[in-house]
């Protein structure tokens, strides 16, 4: 069982185990030990998001990198995306990213991205954490205060034109758009990115400073941005979270539109174009019952994969489907790009738009949820849930009463602390009981 990668890289507080300087000096030379045994020379791209720990942990990681034997290029603040498809177009050995997508300003990650632009699996990134427990029992020395690698913007501008390129013609029509670039990695890459296409672009939350990532703003809080669709009487809003792997929206009306409503969307008109790959599309066990029923009445299959986009992209690989992603508004475009991301969503959302001749609001209209609620409860350890009587009782429970009319979905976290009780049904009241009672046992049993 892998203790360092969780379903999105290696991610903790900035300074403390995985992320202490040791350790992270010791990553970069297990990962281009690693890749050296494959190829060489070692080229790895970084890139990283607007964290205030970010400078320093590349300039470590890099150190590493360099002593493992590996060169290092710099794309600076760029997207989580960005970095998978530099590594892949332009051949390194591998790309990563300092980021912790949503997380606090006080928390960093590390994304590793193969040379084909996909993160690895599981089974590898298992095989690097062995690698990396070998470095340090050798003791590495850390050198003090390694040098920042040199960004080249060229990176960044060749990422804009690969988006435009992936979206032939997409023009705002002269609408108006609202944009929230969470003070994240989107900062560096929207603006310039939607002023070229005539239309009103207006611009929020892309003034960084190192601790206001995510903060009251972005996809954690699409409401913000649905508001603002209204004050500037605009045609939909995009909110990206802090690394812009992922987006939500707002429709013209101020309402949140999820990754859950943006599939059904996407997947009608790829279905309409004789695109949509066997019908399928592939969700998570997030995703709401009204969305698979909103794919039958369309004739679309819907399977279900574990939470994570990678694990959406398997499935997706196995069944063929050309369409999956995630309710959190991780959407997956296999024929464009290899993994989720945020602004290549937003264009292609744009283009569904005004190829249909309908608002966002009118493409989703029929989609009807059933009411879900998501609680997440915070945790020491993340030990089995079925081990704990009372728990376990509380899911049975749960289960039994919600068998016909609801779903009960209960993991942890793959990236935080935190135990998630979903519970979708036909009534509220049984969900709110449910998903208190079932949240409650944990708190009592687990909770911080």
């Amino acid at each position: 069982m892998r203790k360092l990668f969780g379903t999105d890289g290696i991610r903790a507080v900035a300074g403390e185990s995985p992320l202490d300087k040791r350790t992270i000096f010791a990553i970069g030379i297990a990962l281009a030990t690693r890749l050296g045994e494959a190829h060489k020379p070692v080229r790895i791209i970084l890139g990283m998001d607007t964290r205030e720990s970010g400078p320093w942990i590349a300039s470590t990681l890099a150190a590493g990198l360099r002593a493992g034997g590996a060169e290092v290029a710099s794309a600076g603040v760029i997207t989580t995306p960005a970095i998978a498809f530099l590594a892949h177009t332009h051949g390194f050995s591998a790309g990563i990213v300092i980021s912790a997508s949503h997380n606090p300003w006080q928390d960093n990650g590390i994304k590793i991205f193969a040379a084909d632009g996909y993160k690895l699996p599981d089974a590898t990134e298992l095989a690097i954490e062995q690698d990396i427990a070998r470095v340090l029992a050798t003791s590495p020395t850390v050198p003090d205060n390694p040098p920042l690698p040199e960004p080249n913007d060229a990176f960044r501008l060749d990422y804009i034109r690969f988006l435009l390129d992936a979206v032939p013609g997409i023009s705002l029509d002269n609408r108006t758009v609202v944009i929230d670039c969470a003070n994240g990695a989107a900062s560096s890459v929207a603006p310039q990115l939607f002023d070229s296409l005539h239309g009103t672009v207006e611009v929020t939350h892309a003034s960084p400073d190192g601790r206001n990532i995510n903060a009251n703003c972005g996809a954690l809080h699409p409401e913000i941005v649905a508001a603002q669709v209204k004050v500037h009487n605009a045609s939909m809003g995009f909110t990206f979270d802090g690394d812009a792997d992922r987006a939500l929206f707002s429709d013209e009306h101020g309402n949140v539109v999820n990754g859950d409503a943006i599939m059904l969307a996407c997947a009608r008109d790829l279905q309409a174009r004789g695109l949509l790959a066997n019908n399928l599309v592939v969700a998570t066990t997030m995703s709401n019952m009204g969305l698979e029923a909103a794919f039958a009445r369309s004739g679309i299959t819907m399977l279900r994969a574990p939470v994570g986009d990678k694990y959406v992209l398997e499935e997706m690989r196995n069944s063929g489907a050309s369409l999956g992603g995630e309710q959190s508004g991780h959407i997956l475009f296999p024929a464009r790009a290899t993994t989720g991301d945020g602004l290549l969503t937003a264009l292609l959302v744009l283009d569904v738009v005004h190829r249909s001749g309908k608002t966002l609001g009118q493409l989703i209209a029929d989609l009807k949820n059933f009411p879900q609620v998501i609680l997440n409860v915070k945790v020491r350890e993340k030990l089995p849930l079925d081990t704990f009587p009372a728990i376990a009782a509380a899911i049975a429970a749960a289960e039994s009463d919600l068998a016909t009319t609801g779903r009960v979905v209960i993991r942890y976290s793959g990236t935080e602390a935190l135990a998630r009780v979903m519970i979708e049904a036909e009534s509220a009241t049984a969900m709110h009981h449910h998903a208190h009672t079932i949240a409650n046992a944990i708190r009592t049993e687990l909770g911080v």
